[in-house]
């Protein structure tokens, strides 16, 4: 039986496999909290002594625990933090899923709905009393409202959850007031934050370490030549840098056109140099890229003789976009940096962005604060 994420996370440290840190202590304690109230409630439910329900202000609710709401910036350990807990929770009815992920599943399954000739008007309640029927604890990776499809629906979804009895732990880098700011129709959405904050604890982790920026440091961000062991270590970076979380496709959408990331998760994004300059895109494509992700992962760079003009100056406009917005990079290429384009009309510019690559591994820019 588990002893709870107090106790991983202290033999996490004795094992040498992170460091000790305050903040991330206080908040484990918070969740070593959780896990007893969350091993308490599955013991009384198993229980045929235990009342299923009781009231409150005339209505009638599911006894659970409040869940916990984890935020703060980026690398501080949430997702580590809140995957100790679900690793000690005893119990099959568990699900741990990135938000986006979670979001785009509700919607299929409405528009599924829809399809076959549902006649109920708003499917969420039945869609909530399934995924409650095989899930009491709910666990949410990099929870963010960014479009206006998900946050009409959250208040209706999460309302029919919690009254089924669901409880629900997510990980943000916002706060819940923070969330979809100025969005559209934002008004509608604010009810949701009320049943957010009635229903979860929130937890600030502000610890000042920024781990995921340490990684970077012991890991390294520039491999040369391409080949298998370029490959592996820059594999074995995106597993460090997302936790081993699975990763999907993203799309982001430019000036009414749509720029495909084939793999991104937790901020980070991976591509190949023949995704970002091999492309007809442009600086308003890579802005977006860079201010949505903190780092990117660029795998394949080749040497670019004079034929590869284009291509070089788009990686021109690439790294100088990624360098102003202070968003870190992990590159795997042909050659150093100030060997990649030596030939052609753009071997001029190039000597900037080969400066810049250089820089882009010293520790003060993999520490500085990521523009958005």
């Amino acid at each position: 039986m588990s002893e709870g994420p107090l106790i991983a996370y202290r033999k996490l440290i004795c094992r040498g496999q992170i460091k000790p840190d305050s903040a991330q202590e206080r908040a484990v304690e918070r969740l070593q909290s959780l896990w007893s109230d969350l091993a308490e409630h599955a013991s009384q439910k198993s229980s045929k002594f235990w009342p299923k329900f009781f009231t409150f202000g005339g209505a009638v609710h599911k006894r659970r625990p409040s869940g916990l709401y984890i935020f703060g910036p980026v690398g501080r350990g949430k997702s580590m933090l809140m995957d100790l807990l679900y690793e000690s929770v005893d119990s099959a009815q568990k699900r741990r899923v990135h938000f986006h992920a979670f979001m785009l599943e509700i919607h299929d399954t409405m528009h599924q709905s829809r399809q076959n000739g549902g006649s109920i008007r708003d499917p969420l309640t039945n869609i909530a009393a399934d995924i409650a029927k095989q899930t009491f604890l709910l666990c949410f990776d990099e929870f963010q409202v960014d479009n206006i499809a998900d946050a009409m629906i959250l208040g209706r979804l999460f309302s029919a959850l919690f009254n089924e009895g669901v409880v629900v732990v997510a990980t943000s880098n916002s706060g819940p007031d923070n969330l979809y700011p100025n969005g559209l129709q934002r008004d509608r959405f604010l009810p949701f934050i009320d049943i957010l904050k009635e229903n979860t604890n929130l937890l600030e982790l502000d610890g000042t370490h920024d781990h995921r920026r340490g990684r970077l440091l012991d890991m390294g961000v520039y491999y040369s030549p391409l080949g298998d062991e370029a490959d592996a270590a820059i594999e074995a970076a995106f597993v460090a840098l997302t936790d081993s979380v699975p990763a999907a496709s993203e799309t982001i959408h430019v000036m009414g056109r749509e720029v495909v990331v084939p793999i991104a998760i937790k901020g980070v994004a991976k591509f190949s140099f023949s995704d970002l300059c091999e492309k007809p895109l442009g600086a308003p494509d890579y802005l977006a890229i860079a201010r949505r992700y903190h780092t990117i992962i660029l795998t394949g760079v080749p040497a670019m003789p004079a034929t590869k003009r284009n291509e070089a100056k788009r990686m021109v406009t690439l790294i100088d976009t990624l360098y102003e917005h202070n968003v870190n990079i992990i590159v795997s290429a042909a050659t150093e940096p100030d060997r990649l384009c030596t030939e052609g009309d753009t071997a001029v510019a190039f000597r900037r962005t080969a400066s810049r690559l250089i820089e882009m591994q010293s520790a003060e820019f993999i520490n500085s604060t990521h523009k958005m």
